[in-house]
């Protein structure tokens, strides 16, 4: 296959965008397009050129590895609208599943702390207290639901099954969510529908740590129903695994590699990024789907320009955005499959060092979190 086309270089950071149509490059230049299975629109990275750090992710306590993203719509309590809340995995010691601090940030990179995480004060159940990961939505009301997959020094064989944390608009914890079907929340995603709010939970740690010795395939997506009426803190009223048998391991770099990302489409299916067999799954249905998709789920597009992806949203044109972990790049891949177009979001340290992503207010953007500067960056 051929190498992407350079653009631009920004900053010191190639911000490379490549054009791939049915597995082979395309010809590349000043106005990129994709074509998408059944359209001309343009492929949405390839309007974006330069690579602009926002600023550190670093708060006061020296937690360090940001891992989870989210843009703050509405101001409410410290939340303010158009802020980025960060999720670091990493406590200053720089072993992994030991962050406890979630960082806000203005546009102009101006960082305040949201929340420190005591797993001694926790309101309920955490198994093995607070490591907190990709998994990061902001509610209605300005809930913040954070995902925690500990270890006690940094080691996966330490790791235990966490939770997900519910914290208030101000910061404290006021709930958590734990049971038989969160084994290790690795990321996350939430549609809100009236006073339900419905998350998707990608878990990485099934069986437990001893299980990942060796690739096993029992990950799962679980599909949790939350009350979140206004002024009210979220309750949960029911979990439904609406995938199963998804491929993850232990690793000592990565702590576990398996599920990431995940995102729902406006018609009901479910984009999963499958890190460890580089592929994209989709679900069908999710939204109403009352049975597990087996078999590892249905493959929508494997290898090509994805190499290890972790975070996965949505593009305003309807694309899945991916980061891989394998070279730093973002790769955009059409609904139908058609890896489209490749971006470099880290060309320095690369590998293992994109995680969460959004889109920027306003479409005007992508924001993601690079772990080996530990910063919040912004392709534009």
């Amino acid at each position: 296959m051929s190498k992407p086309s350079l653009l631009a270089v920004a900053g010191g950071v190639l911000a490379a965008v490549a054009l791939v149509a049915s597995g082979s490059a395309a010809a590349s230049g000043a106005s990129v397009r994709g074509a998408h299975a059944s359209s001309t629109a343009p492929a949405f990275l390839s309007s974006l050129h330069t690579v602009t750090t926002i600023g550190s992710t670093v708060p006061a306590n020296g937690d360090i590895n940001p891992y989870g993203l989210a843009v703050v719509g509405t101001s409410v309590g410290s939340l303010r609208a158009g802020d980025y809340l960060v999720s670091n995995f990493n406590a200053k010691s720089n072993n992994q599943g030991t962050g406890t601090t979630i960082v806000q940030l203005t546009p102009s990179g101006k960082l305040s702390l949201f929340a420190t995480i005591n797993a001694k004060t926790l309101p309920g159940s955490c198994p093995g207290g607070v490591g907190l990961t990709t998994a990061l939505s902001i509610l209605p009301g300005g809930y913040v639901v954070v995902g925690s997959l500990p270890t006690t020094n940094g080691m996966s064989a330490t790791a235990q099954y966490g939770c997900l944390i519910v914290l208030n608009s101000s910061g404290k914890a006021v709930e958590t969510i734990a049971g038989k079907n969160i084994q290790g929340p690795w990321d996350m995603t939430s549609v809100t529908q009236g006073s339900t709010t419905t998350l998707f939970v990608s878990n990485v740690l099934n069986g437990g740590a001893k299980a990942g010795l060796k690739t096993v395939d029992n990950s799962t997506v679980v599909r949790i129903t939350l009350n979140a009426a206004a002024g009210h803190t979220p309750t949960v009223q029911s979990e439904q695994v609406v995938a199963d048998g998804i491929p993850w391991r232990d690793d000592k770099a990565a702590l576990a590699i398996g599920p990431t990302g995940v995102a729902l489409a406006s018609n009901g299916t479910l984009y999963v990024a499958d890190t460890l067999e580089s592929r994209i799954i989709a679900i069908p249905d999710a939204m109403t789907r009352t049975a597990a998709l087996f078999d590892k789920g249905t493959t929508l597009t494997s290898g090509g320009h994805l190499n290890q992806p972790l975070g996965l949203i949505l593009a305003p044109n309807g694309d899945i955005l991916t980061t891989n972990a394998g070279d730093g790049n973002i790769v955009e891949t059409t609904p139908s499959g058609h890896q489209i177009a490749t971006a470099a979001g880290d060309a320095k340290t690369g590998a293992g060092s994109l995680f969460g992503l959004a889109i920027a207010p306003g479409g005007k953007g992508l924001v993601y979190v690079d772990d080996g500067f530990n910063t919040l960056r912004l392709l534009h």
